[in-house]
Order: structure tokens, then sequence, then C-alpha cells
């Protein structure tokens, strides 16, 4: 049985102004995002012939748009699905984004709506975009799980006390439990970063890489849920399935068709 490390969430203190772990792997997420859509150019159809080219401007433009959709976007869908009546209630705590709360399917949404603006002002096919940006994204998750971890938040279900990586976590009581951000770290990042890279990298139909990356995300978002302590106000949902997982079923199913469907129409 392990113990959490008990990291302080302060990273670095100049007299009032303090710096969080958080906040760091947020810009480590926009840093490995610019970076990876740097060596996307170079990737088939961007490195061809468009109109217009794709160039650097066109990164740093993405970027920009998607943190304002990640920020925006993950804010309102935590409050919308996780404590609507609450913020109902007390809608001017919607902008206390400094107390926590954020949804990555908000956030999806945000980037989406984000990239259509972008499309329309750049005169570029929507699908096209989404494909652009569909692989650089899972390192950003994995940088986030990184900071559940730090602030010893998100923890998982109680396991097995013979589990060997069993972990107690500051207020979740003495037992150990499954180290959810760990999982979701090596599942929603790493790995599907790892196999959305290598299926990007060759022309695909346009279309199928956003596919993919839904299919991918909510496959391993919907196991990770299993071993993640649902939130105590809500718990399991109908079937047993926590919000996080039944978020993720039109994530899986829309995926799916839209990979049938943009192959169809290739």
């Amino acid at each position: 049985m392990l113990q959490h490390p008990q990291i302080d969430p302060v990273a670095l203190q100049i007299g009032p102004l303090a710096i969080h772990w958080y906040g760091l792997t947020y810009l480590a997420a926009f840093g490995l995002f610019m970076w990876l859509a740097n060596l996307r150019l170079r990737h088939q159809p961007f490195a061809g012939v468009n109109s217009p080219p794709w160039t650097r401007r066109d990164v740093e433009d993405i970027l920009f748009l998607g943190v304002l959709g990640v920020v925006a976007g993950g804010r309102i869908g935590y409050c919308l699905f996780y404590k609507p009546a609450y913020y109902l209630a007390n809608p001017l705590e919607i902008f206390a984004i400094w107390q926590g709360g954020m949804s990555f399917h908000g956030g999806l949404i945000g980037v989406m709506l984000a990239m259509v603006w972008y499309a329309r002002s750049r005169q570029r096919p929507f699908m096209e975009v989404m494909d652009f940006v569909a692989p650089c994204v899972p390192t950003g998750l994995a940088a986030g799980r990184v900071g559940n971890f730090i602030n010893g938040e998100l923890w998982g279900r109680v396991a097995d006390p013979s589990l060997p990586w069993g972990m107690v976590f500051p207020g979740a009581g003495d037992a150990p439990r499954h180290p959810s951000q760990v999982y979701q770290f090596l599942l929603e990042g790493l790995l599907l970063f790892v196999l959305l890279w290598l299926y990007a990298r060759k022309p695909r139909a346009r279309g199928r890489v956003s596919a993919v990356f839904l299919m991918g995300y909510g496959v391993f978002r919907f196991i990770a849920e299993y071993f993640r302590e649902p939130d105590a106000h809500l718990g399991l949902l109908t079937l047993g399935m926590s919000m996080g997982q039944w978020l993720c079923v039109p994530m899986v199913l829309g995926g799916a068709f839209m990979w049938w469907w943009f192959g169809r129409r290739s």
C-alpha cells in the first residue's frame, strides 16, 4: 500500500504571487500542442498544396482559440453536466474558475465551436481543421492528469488491499484506492496519443482522424471510469454508470458513425 506523496500544489511562491503545479501542467499542455502541431505540418494533406497553405501562423491561431474554447467550454460544461441546480441558483459562481471544476466533454465542445469559427474565417473545411488538431490533443490530456495527481484529486475507487500500487489519498479515508489519475494518464494520454499519431501520419479520408480520436478517448475514458470514484453529489447513475461514462457513449457512437460515413464518402 502506497501513500500519496502530498506534493505542495504551489510550485513557486514569490511574495503574493503563487504559481501552482496545475497551472504549469496547462502550460506544458499548450507547449506540447505547439510542438506537435508544427510537426503535423509535415504530414499529408497539410504539407501538400492547399489553398490557403498551412503555416506556423495557423498553429498559433488555433492554439489561441483552442485555449479560449477549453477554458470557457470546460467550465460551462462542468456547470451544466455536474451541478446544474447549484449554478442555476448561484450563477455568478460560474465565473469562479479558481475554485475548480472543469469538464473535458465541455472543453471538447468549446474547442469544436472555436474551430468552427476558425475554419469559417480561414475558409478551410471544418473536418480538415479537426483532423489537424486531434493527434495533438492527448498529450495535453496527459499533462492535465499529472496535475490531478499532484493535487491529490479525482482519486479512484477503493482497491483490493493486495493491489501493489493501491494508494491512500489525503481526504479519501485510510483505505487504499486506485490511482485513477495515473490510469487516465496512460490510457487517454499516452496510449491514445501513440495510436492516433501513428494512424494520422498516413493519408486518411477527411474526418476519419477525428473519428478515431472520439472513439479512442470515449473507450479509454469509459474504461478508466470503472476505477475512478464517482462524483459524490452524483454517484452512479442509470445502469450503474457514472456521468463520465454516459458522456462517453455519444462520443463512441458518433465517432463510429463518422468513421463509416467519411470513409464511405471518400
